[in-house]
């Protein structure tokens, strides 16, 4: 069996439309959206719905690290739109109108932090199997699969006025993850607790991590623990027992799937 694992695609339709290539099957981590895009301002959501300029402005103010400026910035130009999160979602269907239109059949999806669930539905194809907070076996091996980013404990979120991401409460994701018995393999689109996975090497800082996710490594010992979102983590891979815990890759740089045999 071999099967191909993708995580943080934000927006790469034509690696995505490869990414399936030779494989078995096609496991797909999270963050499908590109929200804003770094590297060309036009592009992502915010450039689609704000423009070129103020999305370029938004990329350089939050480069500089200064939060409150960025949030100033950011409200002032949403405030100018009117019903900036029709206009949002809007955009981002279009964007996963493009990219489940490419997904090779048979794929298992979660979303990422990044992502709206609520919207995948309409775009996912008989192919496509949406298995956030499941278990499913494929070729024979149980995985079990957990989405979005968890909040920090007794935190409440407060959505922006155009779009709010995939955040979780902690203690129903820990409920998710605690309720996964006997998987052979954990996939999570944040990676657990473990600093080489969750240090980012370019914004030099920790990322969030998943709560009960080590745990449940070290309970269930399975073959392979696999995760993203950490686009330049310290290290690719940790042995951690018997499990090899994996970061799939940055695929929207890098357009190469992890595989997986068996």
């Amino acid at each position: 069996m071999r099967v191909h694992v993708v995580s943080d695609v934000h927006g790469n339709v034509e690696g995505l439309a490869r990414a399936g290539d030779g494989a078995d099957a096609l496991v797909v981590l999270g963050d499908l959206v590109d929200f804003i895009d770094y590297g060309d301002p036009a592009g992502g959501i915010v450039g689609t719905v704000l423009g070129a300029e103020v999305s370029g402005r938004l990329a350089q103010l939050r480069r500089t690290g200064d939060r409150n400026a960025w949030r100033e910035y950011a409200s002032a130009a949403w405030a100018a739109v009117g019903n900036p999160r029709a206009l949002v979602e809007e955009a981002i269907s279009e964007q996963y109108a493009r990219m489940f239109a490419v997904l090779s059949a048979p794929t298992w999806a979660i979303p990422g932090n990044v992502d709206v669930p609520h919207l995948w539905p309409a775009h996912a194809g008989p192919g496509v199997q949406l298995v956030d907070g499941k278990v499913a076996e494929i070729g024979g091996l149980r995985f079990g699969f957990v989405g979005g980013a968890p909040l920090p404990a007794g935190v409440t979120f407060r959505p922006g006025p155009a779009w709010r991401p995939n955040l979780v409460p902690w203690e129903e994701y820990a409920a998710v993850v605690d309720g996964f018995s006997g998987v052979d393999v954990l996939c999570s689109h944040v990676p657990p607790a473990i600093t080489e996975l969750a240090y980012d090497t370019v914004t030099r800082g920790p990322e969030v991590t998943g709560p009960g996710l080590l745990e449940a490594i070290d309970r269930d010992r399975p073959r392979a623990a696999l995760s993203g979102h950490v686009h330049q983590p310290l290290a690719q891979r940790v042995r951690r027992g018997r499990t090899e815990c994996v970061n799939v890759g940055y695929f929207r740089r890098d357009p190469l799937p992890y595989v997986l045999r068996w």
